[in-house]
């Protein structure tokens, strides 16, 4: 186990240190497709997942990065518990079909790892191993501005889990809403996401509606956020209520064209 974790954490690196690396490079000189690399840095009191319905129930910390040009995407995000034990990493690749001001269309795709203590059978005796749950998603998002303060949004995505055990399909279709640059004196505002979403597991299925407000200071990296997911009705297994609090850094390069 101690080897896995080395390995994750090496590769961690090496994706982070690409920033100062892209940074070094002429951007009128080069050639590289690469247009942004950006990212948020999270640190919570409770990991929450990209589906809100379930959540680690631990302090966590996420690294969620970006890498790319204009349509074309990789955006992977690597979640740990505050313990340093790996959680989940989500590779996503992404294309923007449609790219308006005021309408886009994102398409994209993922292979996933789920990491967890298992207990397991090996040479007929039962021990607790670390292992990796595989899963495979695919999602449609698409988004309508309105002005600069409202959007809105359909998002949706589909699972397939790769594992003896667990779930083998699930479907999450939210109606999302941002609010955004709500100002509250001075270079400080506030932005809200209200979603409403539906979510099926295999044979089981229900809605839920969730919220996030994050307060930030003009031109300051640093914002403060927090979440509540509320069950509405549902016989997906998991908490009625959930809920965290996290501070985020945030950070983005972007590259000028030849």
């Amino acid at each position: 186990m101690k080897s896995i974790t080395k390995i994750q954490i090496l590769i961690l690196s090496l994706v982070l240190l690409q920033g100062p690396s892209f940074s070094q490079e002429n951007p009128v000189e080069s050639q590289s497709p690469i247009r942004h690399f950006s990212g948020t840095i999270t640190a919570t009191n409770n990991g929450v997942s990209i589906i809100p319905a379930f959540n680690l129930g631990k302090p966590a910390a996420f690294f969620d990065l970006s890498v790319g040009g204009e349509r074309l995407s990789f955006d992977p995000m690597f979640r740990f518990g505050m313990n340093g034990k790996p959680w989940s990493f989500i590779l996503w690749w992404r294309y923007k079909i449609i790219k308006d001001k005021k309408f886009s269309l994102t398409a994209g795709a993922h292979p996933a790892f789920l990491f967890q203590d298992r207990e397991v059978m090996v040479d007929g005796e039962v021990q607790r191993m670390f292992v990796a749950n595989r899963f495979l998603a695919g999602e449609i998002n698409q988004s309508y501005k309105f002005s600069n303060k409202l959007s809105m949004g359909i998002y949706y995505l589909h699972g397939t889990g790769f594992n003896p055990t667990g779930p083998k399909n699930s479907d999450f279709v939210a109606l999302n809403t941002v609010i955004s640059n709500i100002r509250l004196g001075g270079d400080f505002s506030l932005r809200i996401n209200p979603q409403l979403f539906f979510l099926s597991v295999d044979e089981n299925s229900g809605t839920y509606i969730n919220s996030s407000f994050t307060f930030s200071k003009d031109e300051f990296p640093i914002s403060f956020q927090t979440f509540f997911n509320q069950k509405i009705k549902s016989q997906v297994a998991g908490d009625d209520l959930v809920w965290n609090m996290s501070l985020l850094y945030t950070f983005k390069n972007t590259y000028a064209k030849k």
